[in-house]
């Protein structure tokens, strides 16, 4: 799936991010306002595409004053699939907190972040997803609470979390091999993911590390549980 443009996945010609823009937009809009909210495509084409789909009957085209306006005629048929097409990259947000939801071992933190989170790369490009586990048996926390944020942080998380056990290390990995086969099925994209336990997740914080702070500036966040919610909190106010 083209991660700028996931109408792609469903049709080639500018139709696609045409309907997207102006069933996301909910309001009538010139066809200037159209074309600079579309991915792709020159004014010109996108105005082509809007006579067209005005010629379907699923585009309304009004005068106000000198300027024209369109509108996705939302009691056409077909107007559902537009929704659909403009809500595709939601979907895929959806379907990943779900399962991400269901999972034995569950995530301390979960994020999208990279391009798909920026709403750029292509059909080539990866799914970035950040997972923060809890800590599992032999995990050695190097560097652990080389400062006060580090400690503060690390050790709200530590309280907070289960015990885990070599077996829980299995499942977390078994899991995250299910959900790259998912993804793969879902989008035609690879799952790329970048797992730590959570003292790492802590201690990259408080230093302001700047993978963390990339992470962070993109992220779509799948999952934060509410002690996780304490924990960042503790790391901001302390660094």
């Amino acid at each position: 799936m083209d991660l700028a443009d996931p109408t792609r996945a469903v049709t080639p010609t500018l139709d696609g991010p045409v309907l997207s823009a102006l069933a996301a937009a909910g309001r009538p809009m010139t066809a200037g306002e159209v074309a600079l909210l579309t991915v792709r495509g020159s004014e010109i084409g996108v105005r082509r595409s809007l006579a067209r789909l005005v010629e379907q009957g699923i585009v309304r085209s009004t005068e106000i004053g000198r300027t024209r306006v369109h509108e996705l005629n939302r009691d056409h048929i077909a107007a559902p699939i537009a929704v659909l097409l403009a809500d595709l990259r939601n979907e895929m947000w959806k379907r990943l907190r779900e399962t991400l939801a269901k999972w034995k071992v569950r995530p301390v933190y979960a994020a999208a972040f990279g391009s798909a989170a920026r709403k750029s790369g292509g059909s080539d490009s990866d799914v970035d997803l950040f997972l923060v586990h809890p800590a599992f048996p032999g995990e050695k926390a190097s560097g652990r609470g080389r400062n006060l944020a580090g400690v503060l942080g690390t050790l709200a998380l530590d309280l907070s979390l289960p015990l885990t056990s070599e077996r829980d290390a299995e499942t977390w990995n078994q899991q995250i091999d299910r959900l790259r086969q998912l993804v793969l099925s879902w989008t035609g994209n690879h799952l790329q993911v970048f797992d730590v336990p959570s003292y790492e997740w802590a201690d990259g914080r408080a230093a302001r590390a700047s993978i963390f702070d990339e992470i962070e500036r993109d992220a779509v966040v799948l999952v934060q549980a509410g002690s996780l919610a304490g924990a960042a909190k503790s790391l901001r106010t302390s660094s």
